[in-house]
């Protein structure tokens, strides 16, 4: 589907600094950094972990098990937010002085999602004294009993939303929990578990734990490789917060001051640290990070990030590399199958649902959050893909659009429903659930009933927002090296894109999926860099 190129209105950029250039300006305030302090790059310029509400009560549980040297159990997600909160706080811990720290990531294919009850089991088999969730928890209620039954305390560190019932953990640390004053809700799992660290650090500094336990006050700057990673991948969005962690970050990443672990994912991917940008991280070392726990286990991709041997790190990078070849093959396959399924049913039906479910019985469960999304950006509407993971459940993965929270749609359809959904969780754009395979019609009728009266035809359409028509004399590479540097660019503080008619001089293929056309304005002088433009652009529909 073609979206609609609409420009963004005219903003207030007067409080911006007047030394910027008044495009940057533009673009800034039409993204609303309408202030100084909204450019902040600092780290000076972060909000208090004080904000952060359940602190307290989860510094005396990290003070006491450092104190008694408790077995530290991280449990983290299998995505790569959860493989670098993992990472974070495994590092971390070890840096202030815990000695029986270790991580365990759930199978997706054997244990699901999260600290369930079978993975408190699992953490009290390994004789764990202390759980700490990253990037998950918010929903387990029966894995948090059933930990606290084993005589293990349990520490929440999340940012997905909460249900209607929290878990009775000792400690709960997540902006979006009732009654968190912290002002960034958009933090990911890896900056909560960031700020904690943040607070404890501070705390043993108070405490004079550093000095008497002859130990060096970590720097905790040197995450912040891990903090932008985790950031950009979860597709959080971007504000002022995060985007001071992510420039910095990245900052740290082109001088070379990152891990063996990161250095050998770019190494293997065939990248420089020095040129990489925001969007590098999300696709070009994510992705790597991301097929270990779609086809296999993430504990291999902890392990790469918390490596300190560089020859060790390269050879389970490849490894990652590898599995990533391969979850490009089968997304490729599934995602065929699911524009051949359109197809007919837009054939038969005329038009399709508001409300995408798709389902095919050999359907990889790693695959199928791709493959929504794929199908998402083609026909821009709410998509659900499910796979079988046993007789009794599918598993789903949901993506949005603007205009349909899909998460509270779920909750909706849950409250109306109770027997329907098993379990979900999510955000407002992805989400997770699990059906009884008898109830995907159901599901389905459900679910498109509760789109078609959320938005409307007009929704569907789709758009795609500029930042208006460059003149000629900001056709230059100086301008874009100043749109380089005004980033990091991200969701829900996109890149800048621009539009405008231009002559096409010549056009040719290069490889199988690419047009290089040579261009000129059709108004105005050539562009300044003293040559006519050359774009290399995916197969679409004639460039205006």
């Amino acid at each position: 589907m073609i979206p609609t190129i609409k420009r963004r209105p005219l903003a207030d950029d007067s409080a911006l600094p007047p030394l910027l250039h008044p495009r940057i300006r533009q673009i800034y305030a039409s993204r609303g950094a309408v202030e100084a302090k909204d450019l902040e790059q600092r780290l000076q310029g972060l909000d208090a972990p004080s904000g952060l509400k359940g602190l307290e009560q989860a510094l005396t549980l990290l003070v006491d098990a450092l104190a008694q040297q408790k077995s530290i159990l991280v449990v983290g997600d299998f995505d790569c937010d959860g493989a670098t909160s993992s990472a974070l706080m495994v590092s971390a811990l070890r840096a202030m002085g815990a000695q029986k720290v270790d991580f365990l990531i759930p199978n997706r294919f054997d244990y699901g999602y999260g600290l369930s009850p079978a993975i408190a089991e699992l953490a009290g088999q390994r004789g764990a004294e202390l759980l700490i969730t990253v990037d998950n928890g918010i929903s387990s209620i029966e894995g948090v009993a059933t930990a606290q039954r084993l005589g293990m305390q349990v520490l929440i560190t999340d940012h997905h939303l909460p249900g209607e019932q929290l878990p009775a953990a000792e400690a709960i640390v997540n902006p979006n929990q009732p009654g968190c004053p912290f002002p960034s809700k958009s933090l990911a799992g890896v900056g909560v578990a960031f700020y904690l660290m943040m607070a404890l650090r501070a705390r043993l500094v108070e405490i004079d734990w550093f000095s008497s336990q002859g130990l060096f006050v970590p720097n905790l700057a040197s995450y912040l490789d891990l903090v932008a990673l985790g950031t950009v991948a979860d597709l959080v969005a971007l504000d002022r917060t995060n985007r001071i962690l992510v420039y910095q970050g990245l900052q740290r990443m082109r001088a070379g001051a990152c891990r063996p672990g990161l250095q050998a994912l770019l190494k293997v991917a065939g990248r420089e640290g020095r040129d990489l940008k925001a969007s590098d991280l999300g696709f070009v070392l994510a992705p790597r990070l991301n097929a270990v726990g779609r086809l296999q286990d993430m504990t291999l991709g902890v392990s790469c990030l918390l490596s300190e041997d560089a020859g060790l790190a390269l050879q389970m990078a490849e490894t990652m590399d590898g599995l990533n070849r391969e979850r490009k093959k089968i997304e490729e396959e599934m995602k065929q199958d699911a524009l051949a399924m359109l197809d007919e049913l837009q054939f038969n039906e005329n038009a399709l649902p508001m409300g995408l479910v798709l389902h095919q019985e050999d359907w990889h469960q790693g695959v199928v959050g791709l493959v929504a999304s794929r199908v998402k950006e083609r026909y821009h509407r709410p998509v659900i893909a499910f796979a079988r993971v046993s007789d009794s459940e599918l598993k789903g993965s949901a993506r949005s659009i603007n205009g349909v929270h899909i998460r509270d749609l779920l909750e909706r359809l849950d409250r109306d429903h109770p027997e329907l959904i098993q379990k979900f969780g999510g955000h407002a754009m992805a989400a997770g659930l699990s059906l009884d395979p008898g109830k995907l019609e159901l599901f389905r009728e459900l679910f498109t009933r509760e789109i078609a009266s959320s938005i409307s035809e007009d929704q569907l359409q789709g758009e795609l927002l500029t930042d208006g028509e460059l003149s000629s004399h900001e056709l230059s590479m100086e301008m874009a090296d100043e749109l380089h540097k005004a980033g990091p660019w991200g969701q829900a503080f996109p890149e800048p894109c621009f539009d405008g008619v231009f002559r096409i001089l010549n056009q040719r293929l290069v490889g199988e999926k690419h047009l290089k056309l040579t261009l000129e304005p059709e108004q105005g002088e050539p562009p300044s860099m003293g040559s006519p433009l050359m774009w290399i652009l995916k197969p679409g529909p004639p460039p205006k």
